[in-house]
């Protein structure tokens, strides 16, 4: 084989995640899979604005790659920033939208032009990042939708087209978070028919018919179908099958993969282990400090990466968990109070020195799978709720955006393992419903179906499971394309 027919032999997958933490994590996880387990050519294209990011968590080295896996960078197009936080989300979806094809084409370019790596032969981009189909199909490569959202969560975005011809949405009455108008039942949607507008994505909740958010999930949606060669999971067929079997009727072939979180356990390549993907520093200090702790006895709190919260709402969580008397791990971003650090009344720290630790960040996945974690209060992101799963940890939800009142809504009716907390939070709800969690008859239900869900998805993405299954369909998929394209 001669250098040039050894350099095309390799697929050479392009990955495209929008640019917060809880998609570039799922995103990263499949790839590197691909390369692990298949050899697959990857480079991984974040935006300029979270390389700076992930090069002052990681060290100014840890963007180096391998060979056979690199990472480029893109402008976002909005102004530059060396700020430490998540970006302004409707601004991020304006803006990629408009601005993030030229210039990723322009690296496809170079990708194909460079002499040392195989030329582009597939492109895996996040759903909401559907501009990146758009050059796939420019330059004659298959483009992957890969929706990071549950299939629940995807499910209701299909519909959005559907609310609007129905006159739900946009919503006519700016009151309407307390007129009523969220009850609205969804019956005429397969697989929701228990669940009302309030359980529905954040994104509905306008009053603006050109809301920005509402519409480019709009186009996001139609754009897959139009475009894309398949769609992608992070989810497993028994845990969403209504919602699956549903979503199959309208999107492209459909590729379930998850948990990823499990799949990553496979992964023995050390370089590999050593990518890192969290944009802020994590303190290392979090395991050490549940290894010091009985099974089953710390509650678990982290609201994500995006979730912020008003001073009033963080006395009130914290109050909620000093009164509990439980031990607590609290997860508290830089900015998660907009416009400053979170401060904490002198009385709290006494109360809870010797049973709280508060932390900036930490590795989620190592937490929620220790042994001393009962219990998970939790914004219900989708990465949050599959990684509960995967430790059977049952979850105290308070949905804040996207589709996490979603996942709520689905964690607490068809999956039985969690309970709500108000969005109006006060202490004396937090106090009780940790109680609960914690130890009540409701909690240790809850928990034994944590565990049943945790043993389906082990067995997923296990040997000859439904996500194994598809991961190897996935990469036959490319391979033989590879081969045909080969022979031409």
């Amino acid at each position: 084989m001669s250098s040039v027919e050894a350099r095309n032999s390799k697929p050479h997958a392009v990955f495209v995640p929008f640019p917060l933490q809880g998609h570039i994590n799922p995103i990263l996880a499949l790839a590197k899979f691909l390369h692990h387990h298949s050899g697959f050519h990857v480079t991984f294209v974040n935006t300029e604005y979270n390389h700076r990011r992930l090069l002052r968590s990681h060290g100014p080295g840890s963007l180096d790659g391998f060979p056979g896996f690199c990472f480029k960078c893109i402008p976002d197009g909005l102004p530059p920033s060396d700020t430490d936080a998540t970006q302004d989300i409707p601004s991020l979806c304006a803006s990629t939208s408009t601005y993030c094809l030229d210039p990723f084409l322009n690296l496809l370019s170079k990708l194909n032009d460079a002499p040392d790596s195989p030329p582009v032969s597939c492109v895996i981009c996040d759903g909401i990042m559907p501009f990146a189909l758009d050059a796939a199909e420019r330059i004659g490569v298959p483009g992957f939708a890969f929706w990071t959202s549950s299939a629940c969560g995807v499910l209701a975005y299909t519909q959005y087209h559907k609310l609007v011809k129905k006159g739900l949405v946009p919503f006519k009455d700016a009151n309407f978070m307390t007129n009523g108008d969220l009850d609205a039942t969804m019956d005429w949607i397969p697989a929701m028919k228990d669940a009302c507008l309030r359980d529905f994505p954040s994104s509905i909740r306008t009053t603006d018919a050109d809301a920005i958010v509402f519409n480019m999930y709009i186009r996001a949606i139609a754009k897959t179908v139009e475009k894309a060669s398949a769609a992608i999971l992070n989810t497993f067929d028994l845990l969403e099958k209504d919602a699956l079997e549903a979503i199959a009727t309208i999107f492209p072939p459909l590729y379930t993969v998850g948990p990823l979180q499990l799949v990553m356990d496979q992964i023995t390549d050390e370089n590999l282990k050593l990518v890192g993907s969290n944009l802020w520093k994590e303190d290392p200090g979090c395991i050490e400090w549940l290894d010091s702790r009985e099974p089953n006895s710390v509650i678990y709190v982290n609201f994500g990466s995006v979730v912020v919260l008003t001073p009033q709402e963080l006395l009130e969580f914290a109050w909620g968990l000093a009164n509990s008397v439980k031990p607590f791990l609290w997860i508290v971003r830089p900015d998660l109070i907009p416009g400053g650090p979170a401060i904490f009344p002198p009385e709290f720290l006494h109360a809870a020195r010797h049973r709280g630790m508060l932390a900036g960040w930490c590795s989620q996945e190592r937490v929620l799978k220790h042994n001393s974690i009962g219990g998970f209060l939790t914004h219900c992101g989708w990465n949050s709720t599959l990684e509960s799963i995967c430790g059977g940890v049952p979850v105290l939800c308070w949905p804040f955006f996207s589709e996490q009142p979603t996942n709520s809504h689905f964690s607490r009716t068809a999956w039985g393992i969690g309970a709500e907390i108000g969005r109006d939070v006060k202490r004396e709800e937090v106090e009780r419903q940790v109680r609960e969690l914690m130890d009540g008859e409701k909690g240790i239900g809850m928990r034994r179906k944590a565990e049943e869900w945790k043993a389906a998805a082990e067995e997923a993405v296990g040997h000859g499971g439904s996500s194994n299954n598809n991961l190897e369909q996935l990469v036959s998929l490319e391979g033989r394309r590879q081969s045909d394209h080969g022979q031409q």
